[in-house]
């Protein structure tokens, strides 16, 4: 396979550090692409840059696309130390201001999305729009089997398997098991290819520590959603309730067939969120970058055309 970096990047795979939200030094993997106004792309939960493979290009055609791995996921550093909960907004208010100077255009998906909204809440300077696709703000439980799974699983086991690099020893089986979930997340099933499944899996394969990262986040959202169902303080709860405190221009995008978040959910988030827009997405899943990047692109387009203040075109060099 051709290094996914090299290919979609002119500078392929860079690194920028930050102190993340335990005081630590890590090293977050980005490419980046274009010139113009900056944007950056936000995966969710056990994804990484490879989320935005169908959109990088084409938005770079009008903006400084900025796509990176959240600490812990794809190439970014993956730290033993353990994460303090809440640390994906921390970290994204931290690599936004390390990797440009001026408000940007935020879009993110799933989790992504979510950390976004809790950054945005607190950092408003940061944005100059927001695009949010399928957002877990409402959900009950964790969506996928898979994770329910690796939040149940005691994390020193988990570690023990990571350690012993049993991702790789397995890796056709569990290729295979990505390639059965990914059926949850797309609409057509034909759009399932080998070359995505291994792209998708191939941190957990290859990198140590990997597994345990997402493992990690994963306890810290079981344990948020059960405090969230049982009417407990929790972090799900913050966002939700401070959705009226974002002034950022919001786009809410969301797939009319997500089997994951129902598109319902969007419209309860719409109508929490004031002077924000929403649009669904027919014939599309929860993995809407994948599945509609057509639609996707031309959605954020318009909505960026139209929504002040923007400015298409004007030239900035990556930092």
């Amino acid at each position: 396979m051709k290094d996914w970096w090299r290919t979609t990047f002119p500078q392929g795979r860079q690194t920028v550090t930050i102190t993340d939200a335990n005081g630590h030094p890590v090293k977050i993997a980005y490419g980046e692409k274009g010139t113009g106004k900056p944007l950056f792309l936000v995966h969710g939960v056990a994804s990484w840059s490879y989320n935005w493979r169908y959109l990088v290009d084409t938005l770079a055609q009008h903006f400084r696309v900025i796509c990176f791995d959240a600490k812990g996921h794809g190439f970014s550093e993956k730290p033993l130390h353990p994460e303090t909960l809440g640390h994906q907004a921390v970290e994204l208010e931290r690599i936004m201001r390390r990797l440009c100077d001026e408000p940007a255009v935020v879009v993110a998906q799933s989790l992504g999305a979510l950390v976004t909204l809790a950054t945005a809440q607190n950092n408003p300077e940061l944005f100059s729009e927001l695009v949010v696709i399928n957002v877990p703000i409402f959900l009950k439980k964790l969506p996928f089997w898979g994770m329910q799974l690796l939040a149940d699983l005691p994390l020193d086991l988990v570690r023990i398997a990571d350690d012993m690099r049993l991702t790789k020893l397995f890796a056709p089986l569990m290729r295979q098991i990505v390639a059965v979930g990914r059926r949850e997340v797309v609409f057509d099933p034909a759009q399932i290819t080998a070359e995505e499944v291994y792209w998708i899996t191939y941190p957990y394969i290859e990198f140590p520590n990997a597994l345990t990262k997402t493992a990690e986040d994963l306890q810290h959202a079981a344990r948020e959603i059960q405090f969230l169902v049982q009417n407990q303080p929790n972090l799900i709860r913050n966002v939700q309730d401070k959705l009226s405190a974002i002034a950022t221009p919001t786009l809410i995008l969301w797939g009319a067939q997500d089997q994951w978040f129902p598109f319902q959910d969007g419209e309860k988030l719409h109508a929490h969120l004031p002077g924000s827009k929403f649009q669904l997405i027919p014939n599309c899943g929860h993995d809407a970058a994948a599945n509609c990047p057509n639609e996707i692109y031309s959605a954020i387009l318009e909505f960026c055309r139209t929504s002040p203040p923007i400015s298409l075109g004007t030239s900035k060099e990556g930092v």
